[in-house]
């Protein structure tokens, strides 16, 4: 049994040649899933204080501990900004020095946009309370609505997408993702006053552009029309524009980096749109028609038929 173990190790080890993508045994200079994880959960501490705190920290003087709780963010940041600027050659070969340094412009200027982020998210909060007659209170929303806690990982992982760090803005939404099942790209445009609705199963492309007051409701898709071209269309938008005011409802895909969906459109469910829509336009199916049947009756079942998708001029 020994023997039989140690070959099968030696097998696999062997097959560790550093020949295939998935071959990494330098486990140290690379960024660390579990800590850009622990980094995303104390950012909330600086985003919403008082509603999420370390509980290792003193409350008596909130200043000071808010302090070490940045210094802290800080510190673990810079950390795995440096080892992340080894990935992807965005800046072309650097040295250890030039990445130390320049991960710690980053994230001063990271630093320096809290408030624009806060600020941002106030917004989606008032969108979220408006938009909700189910919403209680804010505390509610902040505590336990996915799709602002989605949305608060997208828009700090946005910034540091935006100072081109590779990698980590990827784990920060990832993370948010398997936390609400929202999947938001870091380098989506995403404007003020931005609300999910219930948000499961939700994707938003990396070049899609939202404008302000937009409304999402589950399951729709904001995506690319082909991904056929492979690395040939990275940096190409590739999806849709969403302009301010519309409305989105449940199972809506709308694709193609050419689309845009006009001012105070409202996009109906289960549509799916791959041609630009009209400022003040209301999409939605027809000829849909549901049978209902007596099992035994000798009736066969018939499948629900679904029309093109249409639309008009309010």
């Amino acid at each position: 049994m020994e023997k039989e173990i140690d070959e099968i190790v030696r097998n696999i080890v062997s097959d560790f040649d550093g020949k295939k993508n998935i071959d990494a045994i330098n486990i140290f200079n690379k960024p660390d899933k579990a800590e850009v994880q622990e980094l995303v959960d104390n950012l909330f501490q600086i985003v919403y204080p008082g509603y999420f705190r370390d509980r290792s920290y003193k409350i008596y003087n909130p200043e000071n501990s808010f302090a070490v709780i940045m210094e802290d963010i800080f510190y673990h940041l810079n950390k795995q900004v440096t080892l992340a600027l080894d990935f992807c050659n965005k800046r072309g070969v650097m040295t250890e020095e030039e990445r130390k340094e320049e991960s710690y412009r980053i994230c001063k200027s990271f630093f320096n946009k809290v408030p624009k982020i806060r600020e941002y998210i106030e917004t989606d909060l008032l969108a979220a309370y408006d938009g909700d007659p189910a919403a209680g209170c804010f505390e509610e929303i902040i505590l336990a609505y996915p799709g602002l806690t989605a949305v608060t990982v997208y828009r700090i992982a946005h910034e540091l997408y935006l100072e081109q760090v590779p990698v980590l803005p990827r784990l920060m939404t990832e993370y948010a993702h398997s936390k609400t099942g929202i999947d938001i790209h870091p380098g989506a445009t995403i404007d003020k006053y931005f609300f999910i609705d219930h948000g499961t199963g939700i994707v938003i492309g990396e070049t899609a552009v939202i404008g302000k007051n937009v409304k999402i409701y589950q399951g729709v898709t904001i995506g690319a029309l082909s991904t056929r071209g492979g690395q040939r269309l990275a940096g190409v938008k590739r999806h849709p524009t969403i302009k301010d005011n519309v409305t989105i409802y449940a199972g809506a895909s709308i694709l193609g980096g050419e689309t845009v969906i006009g001012e105070n459109a409202v996009i109906g469910g289960n549509t799916f749109i791959t041609c630009s829509i009209e400022p003040d336009t209301r999409v939605s199916m027809k000829n849909m028609e549901m049978e209902y049947r007596t099992e035994g009756n000798g009736r066969k079942s018939e499948e629900l038929s679904q029309g093109d998708a249409w639309y008009y001029m309010i």
